[in-house]
């Protein structure tokens, strides 16, 4: 992927290593970022909420399995400088992801909460407890935070599931925002008062808010496109990576038996499938898991 490096931190960049510097903490206004995210869920958003669309996020972390979660993350303080390069690439993709949907958000005239980024290689607090490694990278509606543990991207994503490149990580990001996103629009806060009410879909409910938020992160890979940012190879990144987090591909990394009953985060196949829906689109209104 093209992208700028710059020393400059975002306003809402938290560098939580042992040997990182920078916490800071704000909020942008956003740049207009081009082609992509027509109608910002119109479409979900009426089957699914129907009169009260926007209510609240709350509730506990989402995890992807991206997402399987002292110093301490919230910590406010004076924008600084990202010197080394992972955190100037990380710094980059919270900007332009960010600035994407801002910008769908105020096209469409709805309320957007910027998310935090926070890198982090030590255990650090957040709203929704303590993040570890263990873990992996997650999103945490409490505080509106998107935690990554920078191991996990070569220990873990490349080393063991063999998804290299930094698209493959652009893709982890850009999915978390999806779920910064679905909380944004209610649709995290009416997935688990479904969840509530219907405890024999729990997992299945899991899985479609996940695939939405693959679905998501394809279109802002579309508008990265559009925009002239991508480079040969890189949808292929994004999709090794999909796939490498597909629950049969991490039963079957465990040694265990594939047992779509216990999936919370769909198969390497349906997370694929989503993710090029998004991206094949570039319309959020393409994303509609929950049909």
């Amino acid at each position: 992927m093209k992208w700028t490096r710059s020393e400059k931190a975002d306003r809402n960049f938290r560098d939580a290593r042992t040997g990182g510097s920078t916490r800071s903490s704000g909020s942008r206004g956003g740049a207009a970022m081009g082609a992509g995210g027509v109608g910002i869920l119109g479409l979900i958003l009426a089957l699914l909420f129907g009169g009260n669309m926007f209510g609240g996020a709350g509730g506990t972390a989402s995890g992807s399995a991206l997402d399987s979660f002292g110093t301490t993350a919230t910590e406010s303080a004076p924008p600084s400088s990202v010197q080394d390069t992972d955190a100037q690439w990380f710094n980059f993709l919270l900007t332009d992801v960010q600035d994407f949907w801002v910008d769908q958000f105020r096209v469409n005239d709805i309320r957007y909460e910027e998310a935090t980024l926070t890198l982090f290689d030590t255990p650090i607090r957040t709203g929704c407890g303590t993040a570890q490694a263990a873990i992996g990278p997650h999103y945490c509606p409490l505080d509106k935070g998107i935690y990554l543990e920078t191991g996990f991207f070569e220990e873990i994503l490349a080393r063991r599931f063999g998804a290299t490149g930094d698209f493959a990580q652009a893709y982890v990001v850009a999915h978390e925002f999806g779920h910064h996103v679905q909380g944004e629009l209610g649709i995290s806060a009416w997935t688990r008062q479904q969840q509530q009410a219907n405890p024999r879909n729990q997992n299945q409910l899991s899985v479609l808010l996940e695939l939405q938020a693959d679905c998501l992160a394809g279109v802002w890979a579309f508008s990265a496109q559009e925009r002239g940012l991508l480079e040969r190879g890189d949808i292929a990144e994004a999709l090794a990576a999909a796939e490498a987090v597909g629950d049969d591909r991490i039963q079957q990394s465990q040694g265990q038996a594939i047992n779509p009953h216990t999936w919370t985060h769909g198969s390497a196949e349906e997370r694929m499938f989503w993710f090029e829906q998004g991206f094949d689109t570039g319309d959020t209104e393409a994303c509609d898991t929950f049909q």
